[in-house]
C-alpha cells in the first residue's frame, strides 16, 4: 500500500473537512469474514481485505474496545479518529478467519452474538443462501409458500434469487418464516452446520480479550414480537453469554437494529434496566457525546479500494451523529 499517499490524507482531509479534534468514535459493524471470496456473499470481507482494513485502522486510526470508547466518550477525552471494530450475529469465521488478523494488528473487537444458533444451529438468512447454493439447476419453485419460481441457471441468478426471498420472508412472522425455511430445506436436503461459533469458540474470543455482546436468543425483529417475548429474547442471550463465559455481558446491539422499525424505545428502555451499560443500532453515523449510549450508531465499510475505504471513514466524522 503507498503509506505516503495515506499519511497525507490522514494529515490533510481533516482539515479541509474540519473534523478534527471532534469526540466522535466511528464504530464499525463487520457480520463475515470469508477465507476467500464466495459468489453467493459478494459484498463480505475476505481475510485479505480484512487485513487491510485493519492495517489502515491500526496506522491512521486509534481503534478502541467499545467499552473504552464509551467511557472516553463519557469523560470527554476521545483520541482524534477514534474507531471501534464490531461483528454481529456470531459466525465462526469470526474465531477462524478474523481472531488472527485482529491480533496480528492489535485491534480491539465485540462480537454480539444471538446465542440460539450457537453450536451448529443456522440464521434464516444463512439458510436460503446456503439451500439456494445447493438446490439444482433450472427453476427453484416456492409458489406454494406465495412467493415465485427462481430461475438458478448460474450463480448470478442464484445469488440475485437469494436475495430476493430474503427481502420477502424478512418481516413475515417468525412462525411463518420458520416454516418456509422447513420447506426450502426439505427441497435441497441438509444444510451446513459449521457456520456458527461453538461455546469452545466464544471462550477462545474471550480468552483473547474480544468482548462479548449480546444480540438476542433467535435474532428476530423486536418490534414484531409482544413486548415480554422480546425481553425474554433479550434476556436470554445476555443469561446465556454470561453463563458461558462467566464474565459480565456489559453491551447489546439490536437486531437489524433501525430504530422504529426493527425496534422501539420500550426495548431500549429494558435493555437499560436489565443492566447493559451501552447498546448499538444500525442507524447509519458516528457516536458523539450527545448520542444515546443505547441507541449508538454504527457504519458498515463496503469500499473495495483502501484509499476509498480511507477517504469515505475520515469523512465520517464530519456527519453528525
Amino acid at each position: 500500500m503507498n503509506h505516503l499517499l495515506y499519511s497525507a490524507v490522514v494529515r490533510t482531509l481533516p482539515l479541509v473537512l474540519q473534523t478534527k479534534n471532534k469526540q466522535r468514535v466511528c464504530i464499525l459493524t463487520y457480520h463475515r469474514v470469508l477465507p476467500e471470496r464466495d459468489y453467493m456473499r459478494s459484498s463480505e470481507p475476505t481475510v485479505a481485505t480484512f487485513d487491510w482494513h485493519m492495517e489502515l485502522l491500526a496506522r491512521y486510526f486509534n481503534p478502541l474496545s467499545l467499552s473504552d470508547a464509551i467511557a472516553r466518550l463519557d469523560s470527554n477525552d476521545l483520541p482524534e479518529r477514534a474507531v471501534c471494530v464490531t461483528f454481529d450475529d456470531g459466525y465462526a469465521n469470526n474465531a477462524e478467519c478474523a481472531l488472527p488478523v485482529l491480533q496480528r494488528w492489535s485491534i480491539p473487537a465485540t462480537v454480539f452474538i444471538s446465542t440460539g444458533f450457537l453450536n451448529g444451529g443456522l440464521m434464516w438468512n444463512d439458510a436460503v443462501i446456503e439451500a439456494l447454493r445447493i438446490a439444482g439447476s433450472g427453476e427453484f419453485d416456492l409458489r406454494s409458500l406465495g412467493l415465485a419460481t427462481y430461475d438458478l441457471a448460474d450463480f448470478h441468478h442464484r445469488r440475485q434469487a437469494a436475495g430476493q426471498i430474503i427481502r420477502e420472508i424478512k418481516h413475515w412472522p417468525p412462525e411463518k418464516r420458520a416454516e418456509a425455511i422447513r420447506v426450502i430445506e426439505s427441497m435441497v436436503g441438509p444444510l451446513p452446520e459449521n457456520m456458527m461459533l461453538t461455546n469452545d469458540q466464544v471462550k477462545q474470543l474471550g480468552d483473547a480479550g474480544i468482548e462479548i455482546g449480546a444480540h438476542t436468543r433467535t435474532h428476530p425483529i423486536l418490534a414484531m414480537l409482544k413486548l415480554a417475548d422480546a425481553r425474554q429474547e433479550i434476556q436470554a442471550s445476555k443469561d446465556a453469554l454470561e453463563t458461558l463465559t462467566g464474565k459480565p455481558v456489559r453491551y447489546f446491539a439490536y437486531p437489524n437494529g433501525r430504530p422504529e422499525i426493527d425496534y422501539r424505545l420500550e426495548h431500549r428502555d429494558f435493555v437499560k434496566s436489565i443492566g447493559f451499560e451501552g447498546a448499538v443500532s444500525t442507524q447509519w453515523g458516528v457516536a458523539s457525546e450527545s448520542s444515546d449510549r443505547w441507541q449508538m450508531p454504527r457504519f458498515t465499510p463496503w469500499d473495495q479500494t483502501p484509499l476509498r475505504f480511507m477517504v469515505r471513514l475520515l469523512a465520517m466524522f464530519r456527519n453528525p451523529a
